[in-house]
């Protein structure tokens, strides 16, 4: 049986998540200063990959892409 290190797996989700909560943020940024903007397909990758919280709270706290309904309701499913 493989033994889980539970402590290394909560570690890596919480970096997951922080990491897309701040490219949230720096999509936000690029689209107010119309410079290169992160592609939407990295934001639905992360929320695959155990970081949905942090692309949700990020969308809500940045107010950014809240008015495509796709995004909002993607990345929570």
């Amino acid at each position: 049986m493989v033994e889980v290190n539970w402590q290394v797996l909560v570690g890596v989700i919480v970096v997951l998540n922080l990491t897309s909560f701040i490219l949230v943020g720096r999509d936000k940024a690029r689209s107010v200063a119309r410079s290169e903007r992160v592609p939407e397909v990295y934001f639905f990758f992360l929320a695959v990959f155990f970081a949905s919280a942090g692309v949700f709270l990020g969308l809500f706290t940045f107010r950014h892409k809240t008015n495509k309904i796709y995004f909002p309701l993607g990345i929570g499913l």
